[in-house]
């Protein structure tokens, strides 16, 4: 096995909460997640676990499969939610049909239970046979452990966050899509170390999830505190300052929380839209976002859309926001996509993925970053728990799932001018009734396709090829499937044209 996957002696991950620190995102920097490795993994990567063999305590089958889940739900999830919601679940038993797991408080049960409990059965599912049932309690131990007496709730708003290290200005790969952003956070960081004036304040960064602005954000964080170890980094998502503050007006201790927060040097507020229509949480957050302005001091806020484009946002907020630089994050092209992935593969250097999986992920994951990142973690993960040659068959069976929530619809008109192209044709020879068969293969070529790539009824796609009868294309899927056993160049052929079609 390659050397990039975490070695199963080191731990299994209870994810027990620190008191103190916020939710930064960390991953295992081996292979951004833990996975338990032994001989009995490709067994249990098959589904080959017997949920009666864990009857009782814990045993290590039962928590090997555990890391699975932790594996399959990072993957699917990303990093950041996972480390907030997920990460701190345990397992506390499996028997009977029913996992049973323990979160430290009531609100986080609830808030798994409401949001998380179909992803959980579907992963608990595909890991282990016989899972009827995922049970989500409070342990009381894990209250004690998460919440001491001597660290009220509140003070988890961290003063001193631990930033990710991954996540500096360094091995942000910058593109198009992203360069002004990247510039902006740059120069705000440069200026809260130097005392010098960026320009701007706030920094407004946007764009849709998994872009890389949480990742800016971490660098600002890195960059400040490694510059001056004694400023005051105030680092969050809207969401953990709506539950901060509200548990400090319950807690009857609001004056702490404004403390905190308003005499931070630089204060970040990650996913600010969460905190839409919530009228007492943007009340105050209003207040410190123009008290830390007011004072000189410095502040970075993302979101996942515009501005303008924050519904259920107070204008007053938004006007705020508007006086500093926004910067979106737009999705990255193909180029970026293949360059993120190869400078995360630079640093796993026992990690053996031919260029042309890479570029097959590059082309194919485009929704976001962190889809594309994990994408290549589950195949080098699958790849060292089954052995296998990390190849193009294998990328696509691991992926399976992904790539058909992601695969584009295919249209005629697209297959008929790959084919066109293909045979140095024109688009209407392939339409046109000439029976040549320099143009009759190729039209077929070209309905046969369209047969095995689009959901098209035949008689449509006889409409879309010069008006021709829904017999004449079952005619030509016929003959194409005979001759590809025995044409080898025909055979060459489409699957070059899949492949193209494909990217």
């Amino acid at each position: 096995m390659h050397s990039s996957l975490p070695n199963p002696s080191r731990r299994v991950d209870s994810g027990r909460a620190e008191s103190g620190r916020t939710e930064s995102g960390r991953a295992d920097s081996a292979g951004s997640f833990d996975l338990p490795t032994s001989e009995a993994d490709s067994d249990l990567l098959a589904g080959g676990l017997d949920p009666e063999a864990t009857r009782g305590s814990l045993d290590a089958q039962a928590l090997r499969a555990w890391g699975l889940v932790r594996a399959h739900l990072l993957s699917d999830l990303g990093e950041k939610t996972f480390n907030s919601w997920l990460k701190p679940l345990q397992l506390s038993g499996v028997s009977n049909g029913e996992v049973r797991l323990s979160v430290p408080s009531r609100f986080m049960a609830d808030w798994v239970k409401n949001h998380f409990a179909d992803r959980l059965r579907h992963a608990f599912a595909q890991h282990i046979p016989g899972i009827r049932q995922v049970t989500i309690d409070v342990s009381a131990a894990a209250i004690v452990e998460a919440e001491p007496e001597t660290a009220p709730a509140q003070t988890a708003i961290a003063e001193m966050p631990s930033f990710e290290p991954r996540y500096s200005f360094d091995s942000f790969v910058v593109g198009k899509s992203n360069e002004l952003a990247f510039n902006a956070a740059q120069a705000l960081a440069g200026a809260v170390t130097s005392g010098k004036t960026a320009g701007f304040n706030p920094l407004f960064l946007h764009g849709p999830t998994g872009l890389g602005k949480t990742h800016l954000m971490h660098a600002i964080g890195s960059q400040v505190l490694a510059a001056n170890p004694k400023a005051k980094v105030v680092y969050l998502s809207a969401e953990k300052f709506m539950v901060e503050f509200l548990a400090a007006l319950r807690a009857k201790d609001t004056i702490a929380f404004k403390q905190r927060l308003r005499s931070a040097d630089l204060l970040m507020v990650d996913d600010v839209q969460f905190i839409a229509g919530k009228d007492s949480t943007q009340e105050e957050f209003f207040h410190t976002m123009n008290e830390i302005i007011s004072a000189g001091r410095w502040l970075v806020i993302s979101a996942d859309r515009s501005p303008q484009n924050l519904e259920g946002i107070e204008s007053r907020i938004l006007s705020r926001l508007a006086w500093g630089l926004v910067a979106d994050i737009n999705p990255a092209d193909f180029e970026l996509r293949y360059n993120i992935l190869k400078t995360k593969l630079a640093a796993l250097p026992d990690a053996q993925v031919p260029d042309d999986v890479v570029q097959f992920l590059a082309r194919k994951i485009v929704a976001n970053v962190r889809e594309l990142e994990g994408a290549l973690n589950r195949v080098i993960a699958y790849g060292n728990l089954v052995g296998r040659k990390l190849d193009l068959d294998f990328t696509r069976e691991v992926l399976a799932d992904v790539l058909r929530a992601h695969s584009r619809k295919l249209t005629i008109d697209e297959i008929q001018r790959r084919v066109a192209d293909h045979y140095a044709l024109k688009i209407n020879d392939l339409i046109s009734p000439r029976r040549a068969r320099e143009v009759a293969r190729p039209r077929q070529v070209a309905m046969y396709l369209a047969k095995m790539l689009t959901p098209r009824s035949l008689p449509e796609i006889g409409r879309r090829f010069g008006g021709r009868d829904h017999t004449t294309v079952m005619h030509a899927v016929k003959r194409i499937e005979e001759l590809r056993a025995t044409d080898h160049e025909l055979d060459r052929d489409i699957n070059q044209l899949r492949r193209a079609l494909d990217s």
